[in-house]
């Protein structure tokens, strides 16, 4: 994707908090997703993060602020409950609305579509959000070779990446209808487990809860049943990425997963963050991908120059976990790890024309989660059961003076995601947030 006008890190906006250092919203992002003024009755819509404020798509569609046909339509496609319609228009009308609302929002500029967006802003702290589509159906893939081997060690010490994984980009078929929102706290689940050196299994609780670092992709225009979407086209089914937490109950994926795939261990939440951030706007940070010349070459469907030249993406990532102690004594979140996006074995790319090569139709609004983003040494790990090696060691929360070898009830994990580097407009992604509450049952 080629850079433009709307990646000059020097553009400022009139609205002054989209200008503040360090905020993730300023007018070089301009991210979607769907909200409402927090405790009222009025309908979802889209919105636009700008700053501190929300711009209201549905408001400014009914003002005809933007101007240009493509924009219009695009605009009008946001008004409703999820933002489907708009996916499915594809790159062309998705780069219109996002260059109709910076051209609104920069410095300088005036006229009656500023003065309808200016009234049609929402502070970010009186809304509520929801899912921003309708997912019809959540994949998530498994591509961080740094945590395939780290939980590989796990489960099986002497051989822990398995043969397959240097080949394809792995996934397993998730649960869209459990997928949340971020903020929205979920209970233990209950389940079977066989513990290390029993006989029979045991039905209760999960005792070894987990989070996962990841990303996740919404996807555009989909694809006719039979007809694969090739890797050099892919990113025109793709509009943007959010932030990813697929909670893990490891006693009972582990033991499940004798032979197939997750199933209960996976199913019972999986958390994103409020706002997708377009694929335009994380153009400048845009890196080459390459497997080590030592390793395993992608097959020809899965290779391409341009996947070759900037199929990366340099997406800083952190976990931090703030325990019912760090609330009640006022306490900062401790952060347990951070690592890049940049780390993952296979691109966001190479995932949907793998989901597609055998005939595999997308739909626009699904949700493609990209695997646990781990990176190449201990403090990177994206999982609590790397950082605990499989729960045989703690983690320390210095802030409170404690530790975790898994996840406790009261327990809130904090993903966190940006973009930063010189010559550059930093972007953020904001937060994906859960609470651990007790088990039901």
């Amino acid at each position: 994707m080629e850079l433009n006008h709307t990646h000059d890190a020097n553009t400022r906006s009139w609205l002054e908090s989209a200008n503040a250092p360090g905020t993730d919203f300023p007018i070089q992002n301009l991210p979607f997703g769907v909200f409402r003024r927090k405790g009222s009755s009025e309908t979802f819509r889209g919105g636009v993060a700008i700053g501190d404020q929300v711009i209201d798509l549905a408001a400014i569609a009914r003002a005809g602020a933007v101007s240009g046909a493509a924009a219009v339509k695009a605009v009008n496609a946001c008004a409703g409950d999820a933002l489907n319609d708009f996916l499915t228009m594809g790159p062309a009308a998705w780069r219109a609305l996002r260059h109709a609302l910076f051209d609104l929002l920069k410095t300088g500029a005036s006229g009656p579509g500023v003065n309808a967006l200016r009234a049609s802003l929402v502070p970010q702290a009186e809304v509520e959000h929801r899912v921003p589509t309708r997912i019809g159906d959540y994949t998530d893939f498994y591509t961080s070779i740094h945590h395939a081997r780290n939980v590989g060690r796990v489960i099986r010490p002497d051989d822990p990446l398995t043969p397959n994984f240097q080949w394809i980009p792995i996934a397993y078929h998730g649960r869209a209808s459990s997928v949340v929102i971020s903020g929205t706290a979920f209970h233990r689940p209950m389940g079977q487990a066989m513990a290390p050196g029993a006989s029979a299994p045991v039905y209760g609780p999960c005792r070894r809860l987990d989070y996962e670092l990841e990303m996740g992709f919404y996807v555009g225009p989909g694809n006719a049943l039979g007809t694969p979407i090739p890797l050099t086209e892919a990113e025109d089914h793709i509009f943007g990425m959010c932030l990813l937490n697929d909670w893990s109950a490891r006693d009972h994926q582990f033991w499940e997963m004798n032979p197939l795939g997750p199933f209960l261990g996976k199913n019972f939440c999986t958390t994103v963050s409020p706002w997708i951030v377009t694929m335009e706007a994380l153009a400048p940070y845009r890196v080459p991908f390459a497997h080590p010349a030592d390793e395993p070459q992608p097959l020809a469907y899965l290779d391409s120059p341009g996947n070759s030249a900037q199929g990366g993406v340099d997406v800083q990532l952190e976990v931090r976990l703030e325990a019912r102690a760090h609330r009640e004594r006022g306490i900062a979140p401790d952060r347990l790890s951070a690592t890049s996006f940049r780390h993952q074995y296979w691109t966001i790319a190479q995932m949907l024309a793998q989901h597609t090569v055998g005939g595999c139709n997308l739909q626009p609004g699904d949700l493609l989660g990209t695997g646990t983003i781990s990176g190449p040494t201990p403090a990177e790990a994206g999982a609590i059961v790397e950082l605990s090696a499989g729960g045989t060691r703690d983690v320390p929360l210095p802030g409170i003076n404690a530790q975790r070898r898994f996840l406790e009830d009261g327990d809130t994990v904090i993903l966190r995601g940006w973009c930063e580097k010189p010559g550059a407009a930093r972007i953020g992604f904001g937060e994906s947030r859960g609470e651990v509450l007790p088990a039901v049952g």
